[in-house]
């Protein structure tokens, strides 16, 4: 046999790892189908769950051809009606517009633009030394990427916009460690600080969409920046930054090259009027306690501005270049969190939550319940797939134990958005995209982080809702 022959033999008998979860997800879904006690629809919509995850864990194929499919499943086993309800959710577009922005915002220039400033504006006396250099930037971008997080509502989306801006400053330093620090850091800051800002994570955004869907309050954007943006926002980003400096500091002080301040960099009028738009987007979205207008509203009118011609900073033809393929997922995750309340499931499994907790349970013990198996299941499926699942079981827990609803939305957000791993994540698996760390590197770091904020951050903010509500 030849050697084309028996390579394209071993081709054929060769099998990726990731389409193994195709048979574990039908096996899984099968026995759902034959062994459960759950009635028939509620089995139904189990078995697609299951399905549907263990293809997003496996990744055999991209994440919006699973959700694709899943739509399809829901709406050939039930209907259309809850097939689509995705589609008619504000947070679903939130996302969407969101994406546009950050296009936006990139081919406006306004990205070249912070990094030209970070360091025309950077003091002399932290020039010359890598060290100085290292901890001012570190501090200042970490914090500007937190700040990010408020004008460009999507972490996948400021992920990519702040890549290469971090990459190109980072190269000022000759240790790869120096590096690696000025990229992972104000990485997670925009990440994991996120929690604080309402529409900075789409976990936020998922959660309190279903909260809303499923008859609860409406938790606007200020209650949200005031009731977690101290500790989960900024307390966070601190705790960031003091794991990414020791962690990478650089090893020798004139590892560095940069030069001195000279003439001050200019912003070009399309980088001010970019600018310009994403402060109004803001100011739109601290003011919502007055006017009431969903987030997506703020965001659509900074969408716009960008966009119309003569005012804007760019045309229809980036709408070509966004990855819009996300609106597929998210449609998926409401449908399943809608077929999972209409057959019955979530309230069998909010009663069966329920059980384990004593019956005189204090709002700080089942707030850190809440966050024991937001972490468990976040282990198991993607994070965004724990929130369509979880939290309509917590709403009807809730509303079955009389605990209010916002604490127990907010801290399930903070918890969904608490990885170790990088399969965890898709923001986890954009930032490995882009090529600038590995997964264990990726993984010490959101490892580090994530256990200060279950260490020092959660029971922070555990106590101040218990005192409060």
């Amino acid at each position: 046999m030849s050697d084309v022959t028996a390579s394209r033999a071993d081709d054929m008998l060769s099998v990726d790892p990731a389409w193994l979860s195709v048979p574990g997800g039908l096996l899984a879904a099968g026995i759902v189908l034959h062994f459960s006690p759950l009635a028939t629809d509620a089995a139904k919509m189990v078995a697609i769950t299951l399905f549907c995850v263990a293809l997003w864990i496996g990744s055999p194929v991209k994440p919006w051809f699973t959700a694709l499919l899943g739509i399809c499943l829901i709406g050939v086993t039930f209907s259309a009606d809850i097939a689509l309800s995705g589609f008619q959710l504000p947070a679903t577009w939130l996302v969407v517009v969101g994406i546009l922005i950050g296009e936006a915002a990139r081919q406006s220039g306004l990205a070249d633009g912070i990094e030209h400033l970070t360091l025309d504006r950077m003091p002399d006396r932290f020039r010359g030394d890598a060290v100085a250099t290292y901890r001012y930037l570190l501090v200042v971008l970490s914090f500007a990427s937190l700040g990010l997080a408020i004008l460009v509502p999507s972490a996948l989306v400021r992920v990519f916009l702040l890549g290469p801006i971090l990459v190109s400053i980072g190269n000022l330093f000759s240790e790869r460690r120096a590096k690696v620090g000025i990229f992972l850091g104000p990485i997670f800051a925009t990440f994991y600080g996120s929690s604080g800002i309402l529409t900075g994570s789409l976990a936020n955004i998922i959660v309190t969409g279903l909260l809303e869907s499923g008859g609860g309050p409406t938790i606007t954007w200020t209650q949200w920046a005031l009731w977690l943006g101290p500790v989960v926002g900024v307390g966070r980003t601190v705790l960031i930054v003091g794991v990414a400096y020791p962690l990478y500091r650089p090893r020798e002080h004139d590892a560095v090259t940069t030069r001195a301040s000279g003439e001050p960099v200019t912003i070009s009028h399309s980088e001010r009027r970019m600018l310009a738009f994403l402060m109004l987007g803001g100011l739109i979205w601290a003011t919502d306690f007055a006017h009431g207008l969903h987030p997506l509203f703020g965001a659509a009118v900074v969408a716009l501005l960008a966009f119309t011609p003569r005012i804007g900073v760019v045309d229809a033809t980036a709408v070509e270049e966004a990855d819009l393929s996300i609106v597929f997922f998210l449609g998926a995750i409401f449908a399943i969190a809608e077929g999972l309340r209409q057959t019955a499931f979530t309230d069998l499994a909010a009663t069966t939550l329920l059980s384990y907790l004593p019956d005189d349970a204090s709002l700080a013990l089942i707030l850190g319940f809440v966050v024991v198996v937001s972490l468990l299941l976040t282990l198991l499926m993607e994070g965004l797939a724990v929130a369509s699942v979880l939290t309509p079981i917590l709403v009807s827990f809730a509303n079955s134990a009389g605990i209010p609803l916002v604490p127990l939305a907010m801290i399930e957000a903070v918890a969904l958005n608490t990885y170790f791993f990088p399969y965890q994540s898709a923001v986890m698996v954009g930032i490995l995209g882009l090529d600038v760390v590995d997964s264990v590197e990726l993984t010490r770091m959101a490892s580090l982080c994530s256990i200060v904020t279950l260490v020092v951050l959660i029971p922070i903010q555990i106590a101040i809702f218990a005192v409060v509500f």
